[in-house]
């Protein structure tokens, strides 16, 4: 068994794997539950983004098997896919993951991976399995704590359901609708833009924000919440066979 570990700006994902196969996910873990679940279950190999803490931190901290093969991805990490990347050491692991994760849904395929987290990243990934980079805008809540940061007077403001109409109708109305349009927008618009280049384009979206948009974005959109834990799982399986 494998274990494919993303740890994020707020919170610990950890995906189980048997034979390749994503057999059971677990989001917003603590790392008492992980260190729970992993001493019931120990695992041959482990495999970790970390994007926020040393990943090292966690390793001290799990019922591991002194044989477990672990693997900390980052820029120097041999990768099943080619990065033409002006800095490729400080492409962010969890972009390279869910780059690779696309590559494995959808090999021989044209694929841009939106990953709505923090931050939104949109990435292209070619049929040969080449990482062409992308863009890194800021995610909704980013968005929402920096108007009321900079400013003296508009307040914090939470994402609420349903979608608000273009038309906000007092201070609080007018930022929901700014924000999550303004976003929706911009999403749209970026696929839009690789579809006029790429017609046949995979579109791919993950992350903790995805559900909040996925219905009003242009179809087809394939909505794969464990993308960064699937191409852990594939850059584990490259590294043990290189090893």
């Amino acid at each position: 068994m494998n274990i494919a570990i993303d740890w994020g700006n707020s919170a610990i994902k950890a995906g189980f794997f048997e034979n390749g196969a994503l057999i059971e996910v677990h989001a917003h873990l603590s790392i008492e539950a992980l260190h729970d679940r992993v001493r019931k279950q120990p695992p041959d190999a482990v495999v970790i983004s970390s994007t926020s803490r040393p990943a090292e931190q966690l390793r001290d901290q799990l019922p591991l098997k002194p044989e477990t093969y672990w693997l900390t991805v980052d820029g120097y990490t041999p990768l099943p896919m080619e990065k033409r990347y002006d800095t490729p050491h400080t492409l962010g692991t969890d972009r390279i993951a869910a780059a690779v994760g696309a590559t494995v849904r959808f090999p021989v395929e044209d694929c841009l991976v939106i990953d709505m987290g923090t931050c939104v990243t949109y990435d292209y990934v070619d049929a040969d399995s080449v990482f062409h980079g992308g863009m890194i805008s800021p995610g909704f809540r980013m968005r929402f704590r920096a108007m009321h940061s900079f400013t003296e007077r508009l307040p914090l403001v939470e994402p609420e359901e349903p979608r608000p109409t273009l038309l906000g109708k007092n201070t609080r109305q007018a930022m929901q609708s700014g924000v999550i349009n303004g976003l929706l927008a911009e999403l749209n618009g970026i696929i839009d833009a690789h579809r006029r280049e790429r017609p046949n384009i995979k579109v791919l979206i993950c992350g903790g924000d995805a559900p909040f948009f996925e219905s009003s974005l242009k179809p087809p959109i394939f909505v794969v919440p464990e993308l960064v834990l699937i191409g852990l799982n594939r850059i584990l399986q490259h590294n043990v066979y290189l090893s």
